[in-house]
């Protein structure tokens, strides 16, 4: 009989340990998933500064899965024929701070980030709200939320001014291309 018992809770164990490990807080399980079910090709559309608008969005692992790597660029072009939006987005995970650090770089004009240039997002559920610092005390929040049902993304970006008043910027969606 202890023998019996001994062997069910070896097998308890073994099949509890990784559910148990998976949700400690920090783990890198969760994170990760998330950010496997942005990895693809997308078409963003929407309104961006009050304009409708197209982008493709290419989305993937990058440095030994280290990063996800997002390259946005629109379809409306400028005067010269070029994108008129074009963007390299890459988001890693900080387990030591249990949140994403985020850094954007795009062709609009210069925009100065606080001393460490870094968007943070700590995780809540399947939405990855990003807060970046500007140097005056305002800043940009850019929510990127995951719809598990239709396995689409939807992207919020607000403006803040110093005293935290926000102004909507951006409401676009992500399909996966067919």
């Amino acid at each position: 009989m202890r023998t019996l018992c001994v062997i069910v809770a070896v097998v308890f164990a073994a099949l509890v340990a990784p559910t148990a490990r998976a949700q400690q807080p920090g783990a890198v399980a969760a994170p990760e998933v998330l950010l496997d079910k942005m990895t693809g090709h997308w078409v963003l559309t929407g309104t961006i500064g009050r304009k409708p608008t197209t982008h493709d969005v290419d989305v993937d692992w990058i440095l030994k899965r280290e990063y996800i790597r997002l390259h946005e660029v629109s379809h409306e072009k400028d005067a010269a024929g070029e994108p008129e939006y074009e963007a390299w987005i890459h988001i890693v995970w900080d387990a030591k701070k249990a949140e994403y650090a985020v850094l954007w770089l795009d062709n609009t004009a210069p925009f100065t980030f606080g001393a460490d240039g870094i968007g943070h997002a700590k995780p809540d559920g399947d939405r990855i709200p990003m807060l970046f610092r500007d140097p005056d005390g305002g800043g940009i929040h850019t929510t990127f939320s995951y719809d598990r049902t239709s396995d689409t993304w939807s992207w919020t970006i607000d403006n803040a001014d110093k005293t935290g008043q926000l102004s909507s910027f951006a409401r676009v969606t992500l399909t996966r291309k067919k």
